[in-house]
């Protein structure tokens, strides 16, 4: 099949998801084109399976906002003209699914016909797209896509709450390719982080307030407390300053290290102990399942789609959202007893088996298929 995919190219993890099922469906023989403003920050390797398309956006003094819909739209109806794209994979209702829907009318007044699948990720579902102002576009857009899925569960029902959807989706779940997280650094490489006698709490995400970083300095301050222990802090965002000020008033700011965005997410989660996901919400969790791969227990909240990634007890603890205290008990818990901590990690690794790309993958071939195959009879 030869395929386009639009997402947002950036570091959060509808992008990373898109690109990496992008690149494994052309290891799987697909044609794959990525359609979107900017190279995707995981796609390393352009190859004869693989291509990528900037969407360049006119600037003109007469829009105070720069039309990007209008642009992906043209952009979606040369690609798929020139390359002969035969279906579009869009990440997020909005503005994505909405642009494919102008891409497919005007392709339609030519004859060609491409039928749109679209992935909701959740922030175009709970936040932005259940706004007044963008409502029904975003139930519109839903509705006249050909297929839908969601990461979660959760999000499906979300979705089915929020709009009046007439379309079936599909969960299919979020997805790491396994074999990246076989790591091959030694003890030695640990000590560049901690000393052997300190425990390595971590904690990845965008520093936005729904992340509840505030929240996992108040678990590490009270781990801390308990026994030897450094935060290897991960990300660029708006809470950054904030919770480097309370760490300062905390005095714990020499034990927290911040890395900003860093390019060795893999090494700092091969030697940690510990992952903290307090989020108010999360659609799927994809940070705590990138930690789970890698041997290392979560402690979250039980909110959004996290309950169907973390599992309760035995890949780490759930917790209601805001309940410090319960997640620092549950933290030390794990931590003060190297056999069960070990214990933890095993698990944490058999959880995220569930979600390898091998298993998740084929779930959207199959879609594609019947979503072909169903146009071929329209």
């Amino acid at each position: 099949m030869k395929i386009g995919i639009v997402c947002y190219p950036t570091f959060g993890g509808s992008g990373v998801v898109a690109t990496e099922l992008g690149l494994e469906l052309s290891k799987r023989g697909h044609e794959i084109h990525f359609i979107t403003y900017n190279q995707p920050v995981r796609l390393e390797l352009i190859s004869n399976n693989v291509h990528y398309h900037e969407v360049n956006v006119p600037e003109y003094p007469l829009f105070h906002y720069q039309p990007y819909e209008l642009a992906l739209s043209s952009k979606l109806v040369d690609m798929v003209k020139l390359h002969g794209i035969e279906i579009l994979h869009v990440h997020y209702a909005i503005p994505h699914a909405y642009a494919a829907y102008m891409a497919k009318k005007m392709l339609q007044e030519e004859g060609i016909y491409v039928p749109i699948v679209t992935t909701l990720h959740g922030t175009d579902i709970t936040l932005v797209g259940s706004h007044p102002f963008y409502k029904p576009a975003v139930t519109f857009s839903i509705n006249k896509s050909d297929a839908v899925t969601t990461v979660s569960k959760s999000l499906k029902d979300d979705t089915l709450r929020l709009f009046d959807i007439k379309k079936e989706i599909n969960v299919v779940p979020n997805f790491i390719d396994l074999e990246k997280y076989n790591h091959g650094f030694t003890d030695c490489q640990r000590g560049m982080m901690a000393n052997d006698d300190e425990k390595i709490i971590t904690h990845i995400s965008n520093l936005r307030p729904v992340k509840r970083v505030q929240d996992v300095i108040s678990i590490f301050y009270n781990i801390q407390k308990d026994m030897p222990a450094k935060l290897m802090f991960i990300g660029e965002g708006p809470e950054k300053e904030s919770v480097e000020l309370r760490c300062k008033e905390l005095g714990i700011l020499d034990k927290v290290v911040f890395f900003g965005r860093s390019n060795e997410i893999d090494k700092i989660l091969c030697f940690s102990d510990l992952f903290l996901l307090p989020s108010q919400t999360e659609s799927f969790g994809l940070a705590a399942l990138e930690a789970m791969a890698s041997g290392v227990p979560v402690i979250s909240s039980n909110s959004g789609g996290l309950p169907e990634v973390n599992i309760n007890g035995s890949s780490g603890f759930l917790s209601h959202v805001g309940d410090v205290d319960d997640m620092s008990k549950n933290a030390i818990h794990i931590l003060s007893d190297n056999t069960r901590l070990k214990s933890f990690k095993d698990n944490a690794r058999k959880e995220a088996l569930k979600f390898d790309l091998h298993a998740i993958v084929p779930q959207y071939e199959a879609i594609y298929e019947d979503t072909l195959a169903k146009c071929l009879i329209l």
